[in-house]
């Protein structure tokens, strides 16, 4: 047995400890001592800097370790985490966003071969919410294996091999032909994080590893546009087209109610997989229409166009209607993703017209500039085409 092994195993027996003293100490009971036992086993001696900053811990208070923590969800991630009393060290290449949170502290490096920040300590659990590529993501689990009791990976539902039937968490995954493959692209990147959530629990195993799938997160901070689209749309007014009908299905997460939950699985040591997503079958296109009028008070007239149309012009690269899905065999069950099992757990949603009061709210803040140079969605001109063409069908 290896220093790494004999570290871990000791670290597996959180789930054999006794209802006495607190959580954090518990894990970190375990943990001092599987980096001691396993230092003794190889005739040297334990780091003296993990035993000094073991001392002043609160009580109560965990150490945690994000691998990113600074795009979109991690945050909210480290925002939720701190409120609760949490101690906090981040993990990134010091790229985006480095000033967001001056008084935490932050170890630099890259995840492709740049982790020797990380040695030499020990955290209560490490949220990834930064792993795209399976090789970055076993590195630092074999690196952070004798150095966290709990791992949290962030997924994704595009995992799933399909979803024209409805899925939950015990569906086939995606896969790739050659599993060599590190692009990240719209055809890779489901088999990709399947691959990342295989390479967590070869490391990990399943008593000490928590895998959430959100579908598309939504909130203030989105940076990908896809969920702010609509509503910041709605603002400008107008005609505006909404795809399908009122009654297609969709599904999203607010970005705190997936922070929320994150943070829950380590306090109450909750492993396993979780689809965190909104109830299936609960949210359309009617009640995202309504919620993006409720919140913004704008003067916007929508014009429903089915897909018969819409698949005969020209819309441009990509999806112009992010989130909504074709009525496509292949997509006839995208939001119909079970969540059920993350519920039972402990996920809560909140109101849908919550998380647009709040992007709205956010987006008002933003600089002109970025609020002119949305990210997804249908571009100005394509739309004023298409209603062209749209009044001009019947002609």
């Amino acid at each position: 047995m290896d220093i790494d092994r004999a570290a871990t195993y000791t670290g597996r027996q959180l789930t054999r400890i006794s209802s006495g003293g607190s959580m954090a100490s518990d894990r970190r009971q375990f943990l001092k001592a599987g980096l001691a036992g396993a230092a003794a086993f190889a005739g040297a001696s334990a780091p003296a800097s993990v035993y000094a900053h073991e001392e002043k811990t609160v009580p109560g208070r965990l150490r945690l370790l994000v691998l990113g923590g600074t795009g979109f969800i991690g945050p909210h991630m480290v925002r939720e985490a701190l409120r609760r009393g949490h101690e906090l060290t981040l993990f990134n290449r010091g790229r985006t966003n480095d000033e967001l949170f001056p008084d935490i502290e932050t170890l630099y490096g890259d995840r492709d071969g740049q982790l020797d920040a990380l040695r030499g300590r020990i955290w209560d659990a490490v949220i990834d919410n930064s792993g795209y590529v399976p090789r970055h993501v076993a590195d630092s689990a074999r690196l952070l294996e004798s150095a966290a009791a709990h791992y949290v990976y962030v997924s994704t539902v595009s995992v799933y091999a399909s979803l024209a039937e409805p899925v939950d968490e015990d569906a086939p995954l995606a896969t790739l032909a050659d599993e060599t493959v590190e692009e990240v692209t719209n055809e890779t990147y489901g088999a990709l994080k399947a691959l990342c959530e295989r390479r967590a629990a070869a490391v990990f195993g399943t008593d000490r590893l928590t895998i959430l799938r959100p579908t598309y997160i939504c909130g203030p901070g989105d940076r990908t546009d896809r969920y702010t689209w609509w509503p910041a749309r709605t603002l400008r007014g107008g005609e505006m087209i909404w795809p399908g009908t009122p009654d297609d299905l969709i599904q999203i997460i607010d970005v705190r109610d997936l922070a929320n939950f994150t943070i829950d699985t380590i306090e109450q040591q909750i492993t396993g997989i979780y689809n965190a997503v909104t109830p299936a079958g609960r949210f359309s296109m009617g009640d995202l229409l309504a919620d993006c009028l409720a919140v913004t008070a704008a003067e916007m007239t929508p014009v429903w166009m089915d897909y018969g149309f819409l698949s005969t012009q020209e819309t441009g690269p990509g999806n112009p209607f992010p989130i909504w899905s074709a009525p496509l065999p292949a997509n006839a069950a995208d939001a119909r993703v079970s969540g059920e099992r993350a519920v039972a757990q402990g996920l809560r949603n909140r109101p849908t017209r919550e998380t647009a009061r709040d992007t709205v709210e956010w987006w008002r803040t933003l600089p002109a500039e970025r609020r002119e140079a949305l990210r997804a969605g249908l571009a100005p001109e394509v739309e004023a085409s298409l209603l062209e063409a749209w009044r001009a069908r019947g002609a």
